[in-house]
């Protein structure tokens, strides 16, 4: 009969090496289950949305500040301390990038200091055609809005819901998005409709009957600058500061689109800067903000590209900031307004 002494001794000697070995592979296995639960934890809660923020995009938390804080810019640090109303604007020196598409760039100054400055897109829509875009997948930024569409200007949209689908109601290429059911007192931007590119102060009417037989629309919130000459920013926090986007329309019937370089103005005080900035506007409608308030604009010879770094919010009655897990790379966006020459 074989002696099993000699299989005892193997596994003797084989004992050490299985236990290295297996160690060895939990170790190698921990960030790939840790990753795919990460995954899994950001699809649940996003969709690919979530899944590509965390990816691509890194992802930002809401942390403790105070007005003080050396992490938020001069002008933040102002507009926190209470001073929050602007010099005089300076004249708005246009310059042409192509036919029918002007830039400028507008600072903002208090005493004297730059504080924050409206990077400004005039667009003449009879020259420029509109679409409102949605990607819900979140695996598009500025840029790349811009090379799928061959536009001339991309800004983002109105806002979006946690798993990147439109949060108002939106009408893409001629298809209805967003919700159905919607409670709208604020203003829509429509195009491509017999009334061509415009802005709507939705006050006493329904959005429904602004955006029917418009092939590009968007309702966002709230209007800055409303049809009786008026803002509908009551009962905002003077202390959620923020990059912005906004669009306006101009007697001309122009569509400028504006954004804001710092995160001076909440949105009472650019509603009652906005009147005074020399633009001619008739109507103002703010856009969604913080790190997703972006611009692209590539025409002729001119090019700019911009997104936000700051949002500050009071939550729970502590005021805290917006900060990268990472970096401050560009951010998806999931709701774009381009246009693109005709």
């Amino acid at each position: 009969m074989e002696s099993a002494a000699p299989e005892a001794g193997r596994l003797r000697r084989w004992g050490p090496r299985a236990r290295r070995w297996r160690w060895l592979v939990a170790l190698t296995l921990t960030p790939v289950v840790a990753a795919s639960v990460a995954v899994a934890v950001a699809y649940a809660k996003g969709g690919w949305y979530g899944v590509n923020v965390m990816l691509r995009r890194g992802a930002n938390i809401w942390v403790d500040t105070a007005p003080d804080d050396s992490r938020l810019s001069p002008g933040m640090r102002l507009s926190l301390a209470g001073r929050r109303t602007p010099d005089p604007a300076e004249p708005v020196r246009w310059r042409q990038a192509a036919a029918g598409l002007d830039v400028a760039e507008l600072p903002v100054r208090v005493g004297g200091q730059r504080v924050d400055a409206l990077l400004l897109s005039r667009i003449d829509p009879a020259r420029y055609r509109f679409r409102v875009l949605n990607r819900p997948a979140g695996d598009r930024d500025v840029g790349d809005w811009m090379s799928a569409t061959g536009a001339s200007l991309v800004v983002n949209g109105s806002y979006y819901a946690r798993d990147g689908h439109a949060d108002t109601p939106v009408v893409s290429d001629g298809r209805r998005l967003g919700p159905a059911s919607y409670q709208a007192s604020h203003g829509a931007f429509t195009a491509g409709g017999p009334a061509g590119a415009r802005l709507v102060d939705l006050a006493g009417l329904d959005w429904r009957w602004v955006t029917d037989g418009a092939r590009q629309a968007m309702v966002s919130y709230p209007m800055l600058l409303g049809a009786d000459g008026r803002a509908r920013t009551l009962g905002a926090d003077e202390r959620w500061l923020a990059n912005r986007s906004f669009l306006g329309q101009d007697g001309d019937g122009r569509i400028i689109v504006g954004t804001t370089r710092d995160a001076y103005f909440s949105l009472p005080s650019l509603a009652a800067f906005l009147p005074r900035a020399g633009l001619g506007l008739r109507l103002a409608l703010n856009l969604d903000g913080g790190p997703v308030a972006c611009q692209k604009v590539s025409a002729g010879g001119y090019r700019r590209e911009f997104c936000g770094r700051y949002e500050t919010a009071v939550h729970d009655g502590r005021l805290q900031l917006l900060r990268p897990l990472v970096d401050f790379r560009r951010p998806p966006l999931p709701m774009a307004l381009v246009a693109v020459p005709r």
